[in-house]
């Protein structure tokens, strides 16, 4: 029992060490406020659930099926990567360039927001790529890319990951729920200051991420070139 409850102990451990600081929930409530700038306070808390929930999901997922899903349309790690950091660019690039407020969930006024609209939006691209983007994605994949053998010790390891993957995602939901706290505490021009040098590191994390995924096959397909 000592050595099973090490081992799941052990598991929990990783997977938070290994999603935490890639998925930066804390470094991601600057681009939340920004991003939900037109969003009433119940709305807010609403879509902090949503992203929290969509997040365990979608790394969960990864951790347990991730790895066939792309052997089954062909697609490697590498290609995720870049995929996605182009995606993060561009969204990083529209947060730098926007005159005032983000333009992602920017409107007039929260009667125009639906219950439907905030569920697409919760999911991309507050979830996906900002929140559990590509570089956590990888990560997962990484997670379940080697199953343990023995039905005892592979549902031991599920629910360490799973558990981990939870604390994640509740860590989203609270720095994403009091978010507007630190608004207030900053200020307007505080926060429109933390929001571009946020989403200029958010531009460096995508320009960094492509580069993972292009040296990867750069190095692949050029051994030599290492």
């Amino acid at each position: 029992m000592i050595i099973d409850f090490s081992h799941f102990t052990s598991t929990v451990l990783l997977a938070v060490g290994a999603l935490l600081p890639i998925v930066d929930p804390l470094g991601g409530a600057p681009i939340f406020i920004g991003m939900t700038a037109g969003l009433t306070p119940a709305e807010r808390v609403r879509m902090a659930k949503s992203v929290a929930i969509n997040s365990f999901l979608l790394l969960i997922a990864s951790v347990l099926i991730g790895a066939y899903v792309l052997d089954f349309f062909g697609i490697s790690i590498p290609a995720v990567q870049i995929a996605g950091g182009v995606v993060i660019c561009a969204i990083a690039w529209s947060l730098l360039n926007s005159p005032n407020s983000p333009p992602a969930l920017a409107k007039e006024g929260p009667a125009t927001v639906t219950a439907d609209d905030l569920g697409q939006r919760a999911f991309y691209p507050l979830t996906m790529p900002l929140t559990a983007g590509p570089g956590a994605i990888s990560v997962a994949l990484t997670l379940g890319a080697n199953p343990t053998k023995g039905l005892r010790p592979l549902v031991e390891t599920t629910l360490g990951q799973a558990l981990g993957i939870l604390i994640v995602a509740v860590s989203v939901y609270l720095c994403y729920r009091y978010a507007d706290r630190i608004t207030k505490k900053m200020g307007p021009i505080g926060t429109g200051v933390v929001v571009r040098l946020s989403a200029f590191i958010l531009l460096c994390i995508g320009v960094q991420i492509c580069w993972n995924g292009l040296h990867t096959l750069i190095i692949a397909t050029f051994p030599t070139a290492a």
